[in-house]
């Protein structure tokens, strides 16, 4: 019997152990504020470090303003292949096994500049887990999207839109990165 606790003990301490060398990049694209705060949540919970997806080009409000069809933001949004480009590209991706990638919803959908993100870097073979915040969407049209562009050797997990309260993102976050 003692042998059989002594082994069930190296099991867990084994699993455990690699639970905690896994390397966790929470990247995420936030103009206001509101993803940027889930996005250190969650670095928080899972000891992930954090990286900020960056335009060249900030935003300003009116860049934002969704009910101008002339914004900086509407025209992105509007032009499938758009691609802002981004400030840097010193993610280092590859040094990470598990990746959270973040962004507030826009138009029911990722901003374009997660594309360019995506399109930047080699995730083959990573597990990317994607995150949101909104003001009234969802993130399941953003995800589908995201799992249909750029499913090929990436391992999705199940994203999640965050806009509940830093408890309920830390519980998820911390199950999600098991």
């Amino acid at each position: 019997m003692k042998h059989f606790i002594l082994i069930l003990t190296g099991i867990f301490s084994f699993l455990s152990l690699n639970a905690q060398d896994k390397k966790i990049l929470v990247a995420y694209f936030s103009c206001t504020g509101t993803t940027e705060t889930a996005a250190q949540t969650i670095a928080a919970a899972t000891g992930g470090d954090l990286y900020r997806i960056a335009p060249e080009k900030a935003y300003t409000a009116a860049d934002l303003d969704w009910k101008n069809e002339q914004s900086r933001s509407s025209k992105e949004m509007n032009d499938d292949a758009c691609r802002p480009s981004l400030a840097d590209r010193k993610a280092k991706v590859e040094k990470y096994d598990l990746i959270f990638i973040g962004f507030p919803i826009w138009w029911n959908t990722c901003p374009r500049i997660i594309n360019t993100f995506l399109e930047s870097y080699d995730f083959k073979d990573k597990t990317v887990v994607p995150f949101a915040t909104s003001g009234g969407s969802s993130i399941t049209n953003g995800e589908e999207q995201l799992r249909k562009l750029y499913g090929k050797g990436i391992k999705w997990k199940p994203g999640r839109l965050c806009n509940d309260g830093t408890d309920s993102i830390k519980s998820w976050a911390r199950k999600i990165s098991r």
